[in-house]
């Protein structure tokens, strides 16, 4: 008796995890699009440091990270245990607000750059760092991008836990516990594992460039190495390009599926296209259209709003 209780309780337990790991693999592919952002402008911000600074500041940002998720975690939860109606709300809020930085992000770099360039060539060191010493300066600099980047990572992650907590909003909370920790866990160490070899990126091609010998591997490494180095700002450009566009797509889809309306004529006008690959891309592409629609129109508002505020 109880060796079938043993079994019968091994058979659950392999039975939860199985759900959870379900949702969890879910849960990634829903938040994939905060993911490439969240990995593009974390490089991003510690991109400049000194290159012995570069993987102690990774390290600060994904400890602020880890306690960021420690509040979120908790709090997410407490909302699906005391108030799952605002779980759809939050959703469709964290989505907008992605759609929003999406063209707020695109207008900065079309409409405002050059500005911000012309800027740094008149004051290269900020008003408040100036007559610092410049030990002292590059210390206040390195925490000021590690407070700006644990901030940056705490609206991250908390669009993270709430898609996720939206995608296991139905399930028992034990399992909605393991699969919030679980992707937590993931994206904290798989975001800053990433961000710490893609500022090691470079460091890495100058050593196999330097690297010494005579023999057809050296060579190799050694022209491996420059292919690293010329690869690397490209890659940089590109996470940065992947990253907006996924805001667009995975922000377009939430707002979408919390749209009924919207959501079926894009499911029936998407069904009525004769060819297979357009019924695959047209539901991606009308969610990104609707995406940048929805961040265009957050982004007017806010100003409307900034100025209004300004008057007073």
């Amino acid at each position: 008796m109880a060796g079938a209780s043993l079994l019968t309780l091994i058979d659950d337990i392999a039975s939860i995890l199985d759900d959870v790991s379900v949702m969890t693999k879910v849960a990634a592919k829903k938040t994939a699009g905060v993911l490439g952002d969240d990995l593009a402008l974390n490089a991003q911000q510690v991109a400049g440091l000194n290159a012995d600074r570069e993987l102690p500041v990774v390290f600060a940002v994904a400890k602020g990270s880890a306690i960021n998720k420690l509040i979120l975690v908790p709090a997410a939860l407490v909302i699906s245990a005391l108030a799952s109606w605002a779980v759809t709300p939050l959703l469709m809020l964290g989505g907008l607000f992605l759609c929003y930085e999406g063209v707020e992000k695109l207008f900065h770099h079309f409409f405002l750059r050059h500005e911000a360039e012309l800027n740094e060539i008149k004051h290269p060191v900020p008003s408040h760092l100036i007559g610092q010493d410049e030990s002292l300066r590059l210390e206040i600099l390195e925490k000021e991008k590690i407070t700006g980047a644990v901030r940056t990572d705490f609206v991250l992650s908390a669009e993270i836990i709430v898609i996720t907590l939206g995608t296991v909003a139905t399930a028992a909370f034990s399992q909605q516990i393991l699969v919030l920790t679980t992707i937590a866990f993931i994206m904290t160490i798989g975001v800053y594992g990433l961000v710490a070899a893609i500022v090691k990126l470079d460091d890495g091609g100058l050593y196999l460039a330097k690297y010494k010998g005579r023999s057809l591997w050296s060579a190799l490494l050694r022209k491996f190495g420059f292919a690293i180095l010329a690869f690397a700002p490209y890659m940089m450009k590109s996470l940065s390009v992947v990253g907006t566009a996924a805001m667009f797509l995975v922000g377009g889809a939430i707002l979408t599926h919390g749209i009924a309306i919207v959501h079926h004529w894009i499911e029936n006008f998407s069904s009525s296209l004769s060819n297979g690959f357009l019924q695959v891309i047209t539901p991606v592409a009308l969610d990104g259209a609707f995406g940048i629609a929805a961040g265009i129109v957050a982004l007017l508002l806010v100003n409307i709003v900034k100025r209004v505020l300004q008057k007073k």
